[in-house]
């Protein structure tokens, strides 16, 4: 199974694969994806992983090499649920070695048509599912609907003493995403922190990565009560450790959403010039899990699939989210 690129994309892949392994428990596999990842599928039994140094060692012909290594394994068959041109590479050479392949049909016409003509959204089937049919292809279907989920992670010596004793629900902040666009205004979202810190029956994680993230939420840290900073104080692992103990993550179109989802922890998400019938919702999270921004003040939403691309004043399109409604929203949801 090769899933390069961002993380939230390969955390969309863990349910299904978790489902593969259930359904059938004596097939082996092989993840490739990037090094990092790794800890995102430590839980799945019968599971080799294939690190794959795109800036590395595999860097462009060197991705031959790395299907040599997966080679080696013995792989009888090749699922690309990531369909570019890299993993196409991969795919290629086992295709030329008479090894069944089968890769991802995106929907672009689909997610193109969502994002030309918004006047009439229809919801698209979700990246999860178009996961799931790429193993059919391979003539190994799977059903979602049987996906069971892990119990919560085991928090040892170390994170107990980071997110403290208390009895206080627990709710998980991330306010970080590849593009401003998928971002609720920081300004909005520190007063949704301050509010939250405020009413004493919540204590708040904050989520996020690299340098510049970091700083912000620390700020946050120090200055309110009842918030504790993850951002750069942990490794992977233990960031899903705990997130699998909260009540509720607060997260944009992004990754946090999707790992705090593979837990069953009901994720609320707020949308900016995306939109959740692309595909791209959390796994399992209802309608009323998505705040959506105000489509009649922005009636071009969505206008693109990722958040790259709007229209000159839509930049501020999230601000039509109140930090009134997230907060009902969440109190609703807790």
């Amino acid at each position: 199974m090769i899933r390069l690129s961002a993380m939230g994309d390969v955390a969309m892949t863990i349910p299904v694969l978790r489902v593969f392994r259930h359904t059938y428990p004596e097939v082996e596999l092989t993840v490739v994806s990037k090094p990092g990842l790794q800890p995102l599928f430590q839980d799945l039994e019968n599971t080799t992983f294939l690190p794959a140094e795109v800036y590395g060692k595999h860097k462009g012909l060197g991705l031959l090499q790395l299907a040599k290594e997966a080679k080696k394994l013995g792989v009888d068959a090749v699922a690309d649920l990531h369909g570019v041109i890299r993993s196409k590479i991969i795919t290629s050479y086992f295709s030329l070695q008479g090894v069944s392949t089968a890769a991802i049909d995106k929907g672009r016409s689909e997610k193109k048509a969502l994002t030309n003509h918004p006047e009439t959204l229809q919801r698209l089937p979700s990246t999860h599912q178009r996961y799931a049919d790429v193993f059919a292809k391979l003539g190994l279907p799977l059903q979602l609907k049987e996906h069971q989920y892990p119990n919560k992670e085991k928090l040892d010596t170390t994170l107990y003493s980071l997110i403290g004793k208390h009895t206080l629900k627990m709710i998980g902040i991330a306010p970080f995403a590849a593009y401003e666009s998928k971002m609720y205004p920081l300004d909005l979202m520190k007063e949704v922190v301050f509010n939250l810190s405020e009413e004493g029956r919540y204590k708040i994680y904050l989520f996020g990565a690299g340098k510049k993230e970091v700083t912000i939420l620390k700020e946050w840290e120090h200055q309110f009560e009842n918030v504790i900073n993850i951002a750069g104080n942990v490794p992977l692992a233990q960031e899903l450790a705990i997130m699998s103990h909260l009540d509720l993550m607060v997260a944009m179109d992004s990754s946090n959403g999707h790992l705090a989802a593979l837990y069953n922890i009901p994720v609320l998400t707020l949308w900016g010039v995306t939109h959740p019938y692309a595909g791209f919702t959390p796994f399992n999270q209802p309608n009323e899990h998505q705040l959506v921004s105000n489509r009649e003040e922005y009636p071009l939403i969505p206008t693109s699939v990722y958040g790259n691309k709007f229209p000159k004043g839509y930049e501020n399109a999230m601000r039509s989210i109140s930090v009134e409604t997230v907060l009902n929203k969440i109190n609703e949801l807790i």
